[in-house]
């Protein structure tokens, strides 16, 4: 389908406060009408034309101006489009006026999302996720055009009232199916939980992927761990959360989560509905927050993403400690660029400069982020006498081995650094614990 982009650029009000100061300066106008345009392209639209319109005063019933209005409707004429992307959120009255003046189809920037959403997900908890958020969207959507259609009078005789018409039925079809869905998704955050614990008996460290989309999650994704991951140069390439175990430097095994883009302006019924899903980030021993550098924009995407870690409640002292910068795409970067910015990142203690694509810095990542796991380890000196040596499989998979002996009676002797719930596994598959083999020892 052949459409045209809107970005409205409202005139600002009033005096910004001190956060706003404080912050990054908001992304460039031209900024915003590229990221719309490879938002309608991720789902194979046909961008004909992009239009920066500035707004003086927003009109309450079609946002824009009617002279405006006009232009774009020949614009569309010109180009033979049939749909208008405007990257602001519309109220229903509004859309549905915009409609009527250019005779065709309007969407805002959350029925955008929505849309590209609705094409990702490919598993039953996405294709779930985002149905709810589509039917809560649309419920606030529903224009009363077939007031023709009631349904059969109420009550008996002439005394009853008017039934139940269309649209007051399509709302409660709608709420229905509402309801269900949450009971549904209810239903998959319990068996996420149920999943959670089963990881913790048998316990990795949880290092989780974060960032803009587009950002190149995906790609350090597979370059880290080997899978195939979908990874393109598209907004939202992925959207279901993918794990996998992975082994770090020194034999440590962890389990490396890859999330959904965030983007700005995420719609809260996405927020919503995917918070299931985002509580794998919540769960995370780690998180490594992926930045583009190669993009202008990086900053104020990195405030994008905050604000989005601040609603899941991670706030500022969490992310001090929890938070990992993971500065990609440096091979994109000009020469000059390039070392100044891996020189500003071996200087800080909490960000790593890599490229997902050629591989460089990423051994660097995989050591820091073993050095921060193990911030949490224990360490103890424990004996396998020879019955127990079928252990050291085990061992050696989920723990760091740091010092091992071979005695003359066949025992071994190890020096070990592993987390809590590691030790107490450890205690449960030895009987007498680690603190009993020191003594031992």
């Amino acid at each position: 389908m052949r459409a045209v982009v809107i970005v409205p650029v409202l005139k600002k009000t009033g005096k910004p406060s001190a956060d706003i100061i404080a912050a990054p300066s908001t992304r460039s106008d031209e900024s915003r009408l590229e990221e719309t345009i490879g938002l309608a392209r991720a789902i194979d639209l046909d961008v004909v034309h992009g239009l920066i319109v500035p707004v003086a005063q927003p009109k309450p019933g079609t946002l824009l101006g009617s002279g405006k209005i006009e232009e774009i409707g020949h614009l569309l004429s010109e180009h033979n489009a049939g749909l208008v992307i405007i990257d602001h959120p519309l109220t229903p009255v509004q859309q549905r006026n915009l409609e009527k003046e250019w005779n065709g189809k309007v969407i805002d920037r959350t029925g955008l999302i929505l849309e590209i959403f609705g094409r990702r997900a490919s598993t039953k908890e996405g294709t779930l996720q985002v149905e709810l958020a589509h039917l809560n969207y649309q419920k606030g959507r529903l224009v009363r055009s077939w007031t023709h259609l009631e349904r059969q009078r109420g009550g008996a005789g002439f005394m009853g009232g008017p039934g139940e018409t269309q649209i007051e039925a399509d709302r409660r079809l709608l709420q229905d199916k509402i309801v269900k869905l949450e009971k549904e998704l209810e239903q998959v955050r319990r068996t996420r939980q149920l999943h959670r614990a089963k990881r913790k008996k048998v316990p990795h460290p949880i290092v989780a992927l974060v960032g803009y989309t587009n950002a190149g999650k995906s790609t350090l994704f597979n370059r880290i761990t080997g899978a195939g991951v979908l990874a393109e140069d598209m907004l939202f390439a992925t959207l279901d959360p993918t794990l996998r175990r992975m082994k770090l430097p020194h034999g440590r095994m962890v389990i490396l989560s890859d999330t959904v883009g965030f983007i700005s302006d995420l719609p809260t019924h996405l927020v919503a509905a995917f918070r299931a899903t985002l509580e794998e980030v919540l769960e995370a021993d780690l998180i490594l927050h992926v930045r583009d550098f190669s993009d202008p924009d990086n900053a104020v995407q990195a405030q994008d993403v905050i604000g989005i870690l601040d609603d899941l409640g991670i706030d500022e002292k969490a992310r001090s400690e929890r938070i990992l910068e993971v500065w990609n795409k440096i091979d994109l970067l000009g020469e000059e660029a390039h070392d100044s910015l891996v020189q500003k990142a071996e200087n800080s203690e909490s960000t790593v400069a890599v490229s997902a694509v050629t591989g460089e810095g990423v051994d660097h990542l995989l050591n820091e982020i073993n050095k921060r796991l193990s911030g949490v380890l224990t360490e103890t000196t424990v004996v396998l006498p020879p019955a127990k040596l079928q252990l050291l499989s085990w061992i050696y998979e989920h723990t760091m081995v740091d010092g091992r002996e071979d005695m003359e009676d066949g025992s071994v002797g190890l020096d070990l650094r592993m987390t809590p719930n590691e030790a107490e596994e450890l205690d449960r598959r030895l009987g007498n614990g680690p603190k009993a083999a020191a003594q031992d020892w």
